[in-house]
C-alpha cells in the first residue's frame, strides 16, 4: 500500500462510521468505473486504432483544421 493511501485511510478511520461507509462506497464505485472503462476500451481496441489511423490519414491529406481555428 502506498504511503499516500495509508495516510488517507488513517484520516478516514478517524471519521464517524457513516462517513467512512460513504467514502468507502465512493472508492469502490470509482474502482468499478475504472474497470468498466478499461474493459470497454479493450473490447473496442480495433475500432479505436482504426479511427486513429483514419484521423492521421485525413490530417496528412490536409482535410483537418487546427482546433484553435474552430473555437
Amino acid at each position: 500500500m502506498s504511503a499516500l493511501l495509508e495516510k488517507a485511510l488513517e484520516k478516514v478511520a478517524a471519521l464517524p462510521q457513516d462517513e467512512q461507509d460513504a467514502i468507502a462506497s465512493q472508492i469502490l464505485a470509482s474502482i468499478e468505473d475504472q474497470n468498466e472503462w478499461k474493459k470497454r476500451f479493450a473490447e473496442k481496441r480495433d475500432v479505436i486504432l482504426r479511427m486513429a489511423r483514419e484521423a492521421l490519414e485525413e490530417n496528412a491529406r490536409g482535410e483537418t483544421q487546427p482546433l484553435d481555428d474552430l473555437l
